[in-house]
């Protein structure tokens, strides 16, 4: 296996431009932050960015949590790929996450100086310093769910390959920002009461909804489950009723807190005649 690195400082643009860098060295794996990345989906490990602390974060960085570590290393086991990049801070650092996987040092290291100019560096960091946001090289819809309750938005980029590169000169592919906890001024919190009403007003905005009862909501790391109780107007079709009503609260949900939504179980209690 060989393993290559891509190194440069914090917020200098290393998570968005390591997908070009797969790309055009057909490299299989990325490892970043604690993630393990494959064909632009994340398939195991921990972010450093969901860490309280930068301290914590620091620490999942360099897989130090024993089981994390040995996650990340069973799936490399698994898939056996002939390359591996892994993005780091400094030589250094990659070292140390090398000795943590059990993988060979960096035979390659690419700096980012090599794949950016000055000017795309310099504003990549001026974002970092000015709005705490990070990119993960992977899309919005295999981030959600191990970003739940942070800020997240799409980021779609379209990479030009390097003149000596025989590939199709420009792709796309879909990453995502976020905002890592550590990096909040202060913290935030949204109190139960707050998810339940925005949980009635959306299952009530649909037509053919009487009432909404018995809002139960548990929180987790990976998002939220909700479940109610409805009762509906008699006439209306009730499975698609209540796919409705799934919908217009998780959209509703997901929007306003930015909590993942895992699951919604809805129970028609009652048809009621309308007035």
């Amino acid at each position: 296996m060989k393993t290559i690195a891509l190194v440069g400082p914090p917020g200098s643009g290393k998570s968005h431009r390591a997908l070009l860098v797969s790309h055009e060295k057909s490299i299989p794996l990325i490892i970043d932050d604690g993630l393990l990345i494959k064909d632009n989906h994340i398939i195991a490990g921990i972010s450093s960015k969901r860490q309280p602390t930068k301290i914590g974060a620091m620490k999942t960085a360099f897989f130090t949590d024993e089981k994390h570590a040995e996650e990340v290393k069973r799936k490399i086991r698994e898939i056996n790929p002939q390359k591996i990049l892994i993005l780091g801070t400094s030589k250094r650092m990659v070292n140390k996450i090398c000795q943590r996987l059990e993988l060979p040092e960096p035979s390659e290291i690419i700096y980012i100086n090599e794949i950016a100019t000055e000017e795309e560096i310099k504003a990549a960091r001026r974002i970092r310093q000015k709005h705490g946001k990070h990119v993960i090289p992977a899309p919005t819809v295999e981030v959600k769910p191990r970003f739940s309750g942070l800020l997240i938005e799409p980021l779609p980029t379209i990479f030009k390959r390097r003149a000596e590169s025989k590939k199709q000169r420009h792709f796309m592919v879909d990453q995502t920002i976020v905002q890592p906890t550590f990096n909040f001024y202060g913290s935030f919190f949204i109190a139960s009461a707050a998810i339940n009403q925005i949980i009635s007003i959306a299952a009530c905005s649909v037509e053919g909804v009487d009432k909404i009862y018995q809002i139960r909501t548990r929180t987790t790391a990976e998002g939220i489950n909700i479940s109610f109780l409805l009762s509906v107007n008699y006439g209306y079709y009730i499975p698609k009723l209540i796919q409705e009503v799934k919908e217009a609260v998780k959209n509703a949900v997901e929007h306003m807190t930015n909590l993942y939504v895992l699951e919604i179980n809805v129970l028609v209690k009652k048809i009621a005649a309308e007035q």
